[in-house]
């Protein structure tokens, strides 16, 4: 289904979208337009399933164990050391 509507867009704008097709990349400004919203509209979608993503990882995390201070530096200091040793230091 097509919906006309009516948009304004700014001079430079217009410019920009009457060269695509006056390229031959597009067969219309309505095309060029249409494009943007298609653009747009899976961006929107990607960033928020990245941010649902996010959200449950933290969530998860959230729930799982905590390390305390100690172990955590502990932990670090084996994993320095483990590093220096496979490069000879």
């Amino acid at each position: 289904m097509v919906v006309k509507t009516s948009v304004s867009i700014s001079t430079q704008q217009d410019v920009f979208a009457r060269k695509l097709v006056e390229d031959g990349r597009f067969s219309s400004v309505s095309a060029v337009i249409q494009h943007g919203l298609e653009l747009l509209r899976e961006q929107t979608e990607t960033k928020d399933a990245e941010l649902e993503a996010l959200r449950a990882l933290i969530a998860e995390r959230r729930a799982g164990e905590y390390l305390s201070r100690d172990e955590s530096d502990r932990q670090i200091d084996e994993l320095i050391a483990s590093k220096k040793a496979s490069y000879g230091l």
